[in-house]
């Protein structure tokens, strides 16, 4: 029965006397040994039996190590395709344990095994250790590709050959070849010839310089000018080069060139002034320079006046006008000599002018000048002497008819009346005063050159002959082709050359 009286049910009974049953050994003191050693020996002994010995042990497989994926840092690093990586194999199946033997590690596995993980590396801006190379960039050399196999049959348009791998980093050809040629056109480099049997005893290049001092280094000049433009319907190229004897001598170039432009748009006006000083002279230079210059003030001043006078084609105002102020520059040349204690002849110049107007509409070509030159033109692939010798029995007359009714305008030191270009009174006439007023026409072209360029066009044949075939179709050459044509050298012309030349479109 319970405590309370009850009597307890048989299976309650059961597990009642199991757990407390009178008759069981009571669980006090063991006759075992419990020290803390005796304790420590029982965990040791237990551990050791869980554990399986190391020789009985199957050697655990290492983890597969795959390498670092590649950086912007490794750009030579070679990485098979997706599709290329070998299948894995299938596992061999297992042995028993007592006939296995220990699987060797591959040596690439071993060398792959990445370090510890507090290994240092140096960072990609850093120089690696070991001895200083060459700072350099250069970009490496491509692998050579592997020539293909040979096909089952040779292909009929012959062996197949691998590209050439430094085709890549090859050089172009010869840079005078490569390059687009020096004249504008299709044709090779200019280079300067002569004409003749043989070529002219001085060579064709500047040899020696005029002399310097401090106190002339404003009055030195260079061996050669080249200029061009393009305006309206015309193209203009101009020229000034250093005769052969002059180079090979040392002395300063006689001739002046100046090409300029007054005003704007339609009634903006060219000026080509060439001037050629006086052989022999000290002062031939500066003479032709200062010609040069103070007509183009002189035209700078009523350049408004004349391109409207041109477009109008009111000849006989332009005449007058030049005239006068052609007479002034020549005027101020006889007082800058006697500045210089030089009579009147040494230190003067002869020049020829041509304007030019820059509207399209208008072709009326503008020649005035005084003294020695040439003035021609190339029609028809025929040249023309616009400025004929003049006979010594046409003193007397006014003017005379060109082949196209054009006057070539003499002064015989008439008094002329005022110019409406100018104030004042007119100096006295000096030179010899020639003008002409033409109309070009299309693919006409009209040079006009200094006196060491007009005695070889009406001396030797040959130079216009030449010129002819090279100023014809298909138009004007470039500035190079231009000055080599210029120094088309001859034998006996050693002086030097100034044109300038207009091609009409």
């Amino acid at each position: 029965m319970s405590q309370q009286g009850e009597k307890p049910a048989a299976h309650e009974d059961d597990w009642w006397r199991k757990l407390y049953d009178e008759t069981a050994p009571d669980t006090g003191p063991s006759s075992a040994p419990d020290s803390l050693d005796d304790r420590f020996d029982s965990v040791s002994d237990t551990v050791s039996e869980a554990v399986e010995p190391e020789s009985e042990r199957e050697p655990e497989p290492l983890p597969e190590v795959r390498p670092d994926p590649p950086t912007a840092w490794d750009p030579y690093r070679e990485q098979a395709p997706p599709s290329e990586e070998p299948a894995r194999k299938p596992e061999p199946e297992r042995k028993p344990e007592s006939e296995r033997e220990p699987e060797p590690v591959p040596v690439a596995t071993q060398a792959a095994v990445p370090g510890p993980r507090n290994t240092v590396f140096p960072a990609p801006w850093e120089s690696p250790a070991g001895p200083p190379g060459p700072r350099t960039f250069a970009v490496p050399k491509p692998p050579e590709p592997e020539p293909p196999p040979a096909p089952l049959t040779p292909p009929a348009a012959g062996p197949v050959t691998a590209p050439d791998p430094v085709a890549l980093h090859e050089l172009p050809p010869d840079w005078a070849a490569s390059d687009a040629p020096a004249d504008g056109g299709g044709g090779a480099r200019p280079l300067v010839g002569h004409l003749g049997d043989r070529p002219p005893t001085y060579e064709a290049e500047p040899a020696a310089l005029p002399a310097a001092t401090s106190e002339n280094l404003d009055a030195l000049v260079p061996d050669t000018v080249l200029d061009g433009a393009r305006y309206g319907t015309y193209t203009l190229r101009a020229a000034s080069v250093r005769g052969d004897s002059a180079r090979f001598r040392g002395e300063p170039r006689r001739d002046a060139l100046l090409t300029a432009r007054f005003g704007a748009a339609e009634s903006a006006l060219v000026l080509v002034a060439v001037a050629g000083g006086v052989r022999g002279g000290e002062g031939a230079h500066l003479a032709a320079a200062d010609a040069c210059r103070w007509i183009g003030g002189a035209v700078a001043r009523s350049h408004a006046r004349l391109s409207e006078d041109i477009r109008a084609g009111r000849r006989a105002d332009l005449k007058s006008g030049l005239h006068r102020l052609t007479d002034r520059t020549y005027g101020k040349l006889r007082a800058r000599a006697a500045e210089l204690g030089l009579e009147p002849g040494e230190y003067t110049t002869s020049l020829r002018c041509l304007l030019l107007s820059a509207d399209p509409d208008c072709r009326t070509r503008v020649f005035f000048g005084v003294g020695s030159g040439g003035l021609f033109r190339l029609r028809d692939g025929l040249w023309q002497d616009l400025e004929p010798v003049i006979p010594e029995q046409a003193a007397s007359g006014v003017s005379e008819e060109g082949p196209d009714g054009d006057r070539l305008t003499m002064d015989l030191q008439i008094t002329t009346p005022p110019s409406p270009y100018s104030d004042g009174p007119a100096p006295p006439p000096a030179e010899l005063f020639r003008f002409r007023a033409s109309v070009a026409r299309p693919g006409d072209t009209l040079l006009l050159c200094s006196n060491g360029f007009a005695e070889p066009m009406r001396g030797e044949p040959e130079l216009p002959d030449e010129l002819a075939e090279r100023w014809g179709p298909p138009g004007p050459p470039g500035l190079p082709a231009f000055l080599a044509d210029t120094q088309l050298r001859i034998k006996g012309y050693a002086d030097d050359r100034t044109c300038a030349a207009v091609w009409e479109a």
